[in-house]
């Protein structure tokens, strides 16, 4: 082939090999891998086998099987059995192992039996980006994922969830006794034939129907009323989509505003954030080694109490209300339209008319001041407002700091634009690079410990493009420890 750049010829010997380090450039991330493993001291971290046997076959160095691990989480390839082929045909795989290769087993092991240390590697980055300065800013937004766990929705059971299929096996029962009573009728070869094919379904459908019965014993006593024959810890989840959802765990980080580094994540199998915010929070501000700290986040986490613990933190949340109103949603008055006047400790309505205190109750843990006015009945307005007697405004004890969140998210706009832009991006990044597919391993904790793979992953890239691989380097000797 002509005037085209040739390659070498296959059988040609070669005398001197080439050197791998040859093969693996100075502005490589696998170097960056290599210079902040060889940083760590894995017997504090946790990890097990840094100290060998005196006898019995020579094993893998942790760090060896930890640098495997990190690479593959980079480079989007998470199994254990696709890093086994990687570890003996990837130049920078052999550069960074000095050309040894684990099989499947034993790399699958390692991230089995080292989860405690795994995640403390991943906190270890995150102090490493404090020590970097890249962890200035006193603002965090959270947010959370729902991820796939090993677990198909059919190997999922809720009580919701064996009334249905209950309902659909006995609909098909119904309907192939129909159909049984059909063949009867029709010439014998044909109604024999048949009839063997309904029966072996009829029978297929019995001991369906026997599974269920037996789930809705298990789903009964359950703790949470959930059940998943898969994985145990996964639990049935909402997602955004309309009558929708997956069987998986819900993912909570905490991402901060400047240079979008994950500081905090938790993995949880409960469905909703209500009850989240305080704890991510104090995550963050733990990881960063502020005092004070902003916390932003959606509608899904707001929660009196837990806007109170923040506050009693010394964290300023700022979370949206969620618009559950029935009355707003009817067309009538809501509870904002409603005017508290701290000093009288009143209501004034939007009539004009003030709602005095009358008693105080307790509502699902919380104390509650009630408030009406005695006159709704002859109010212009009470149609727009009641279809009761009067009209009752509640209010809680702690509800001034509510009060308090709400005139911050009015100064501030655009808070919730920030972060969108902070927290969702990273969820997105990680879902890439797992593809479409779920996480690899079972049980809340195994898959904490993946999840801490994927974080320290996205920010050792985010990290590389803030600072580039040099300086990042340079740094890492003289900081990690």
């Amino acid at each position: 082939m002509k005037r085209f750049v040739e390659g070498e010829d296959r059988r040609q010997t070669v005398l001197l090999p080439d050197c791998i380090e040859d093969y693996v450039s100075e502005e490589n991330p696998v170097r960056v891998v290599e210079a902040f493993v060889a940083a760590l001291d894995l017997a504090e971290l946790g990890f097990e086998g840094v100290v060998p046997e005196r006898t019995g076959r020579p094993g893998y160095h942790p760090a060896t099987l930890l640098k495997i691990y990190i690479y593959g989480y980079l480079n989007r390839i998470q199994s254990s059995r696709r890093l086994e082929r990687e570890a003996g045909r990837n130049l920078e795989l052999m550069w960074l192992t000095g050309r040894l290769a684990p099989d499947f087993k034993t790399i699958a092991d390692f991230r089995r039996d080292n989860g405690p240390a795994i995640r403390a590697t991943c906190r270890r980055f995150v102090l490493l980006c404090r020590e970097l300065d890249l962890l200035t800013e006193t603002t965090v937004a959270v947010d959370s994922s729902r991820f796939k766990a090993v677990n198909a929705r059919e190997k999922s059971y809720t009580p919701n969830i064996i009334r249905r299929r209950m309902a659909q096996a006995e609909a098909s029962v119904a309907r192939y006794l129909a159909a049984l009573e059909t063949a009867d009728r029709q010439d014998e070869e044909t109604a024999r034939a048949r009839t063997g094919r309904l029966k072996d379904r009829l029978a297929g459908l019995a001991r369906r129907i026997e599974h269920l019965r037996a789930m809705e014993a298990a789903v009964g006593a359950a703790p949470d009323g959930q059940v998943s024959l898969t994985d145990p810890d996964a639990r049935a989840m909402a997602t955004s989509a309309k009558e929708s959802g997956i069987v998986g765990y819900n993912v909570q980080a905490a991402v901060d505003t400047k240079h979008h580094l994950i500081v905090a994540h938790e993995v949880t199998n409960i469905g909703n954030d209500r009850a989240q915010l305080s704890g991510m929070a104090g995550q963050a501000r733990d990881a960063m080694g502020h005092e004070a700290l902003t916390v932003l986040a959606d509608r899904g986490y707001f929660a009196g109490e837990e806007i109170l613990a923040c506050e009693k933190a010394g964290i300023t949340p700022l979370v949206p209300r969620p618009m559950t109103s029935s009355s707003k949603a009817a067309g009538r008055f809501g509870k904002e339209d409603f005017v508290y006047l701290p000093e009288a400790d009143e209501y004034r309505c939007p009539a004009g008319e003030r709602l005095t205190w009358r008693y105080n109750n307790v509502e699902n843990g919380l104390a509650l001041r009630n408030y009406w006015a005695s006159t709704c009945k002859t109010c212009p307005l009470k149609a727009g407002c009641t279809t009761g007697t009067e009209r009752r405004v509640k209010r809680w004890e702690h509800e001034h700091v509510i009060d308090a969140m709400g005139r911050r998210l009015d100064q501030q706009p655009n808070v919730m634009r920030v972060r969108r832009c902070t927290a969702e991006h990273p969820f997105g990044t990680i879902k890439a690079g797992m593809g479409a597919t779920h996480f690899l391993t079972r049980t809340l904790k195994r898959v904490a410990t993946e999840m801490s793979l994927h974080v320290l992953a996205y920010n050792m890239k985010r990290v590389i493009a803030i600072l580039g691989i040099g300086p990042l380097m340079a740094a890492i000797p003289a900081r990690s420890g």
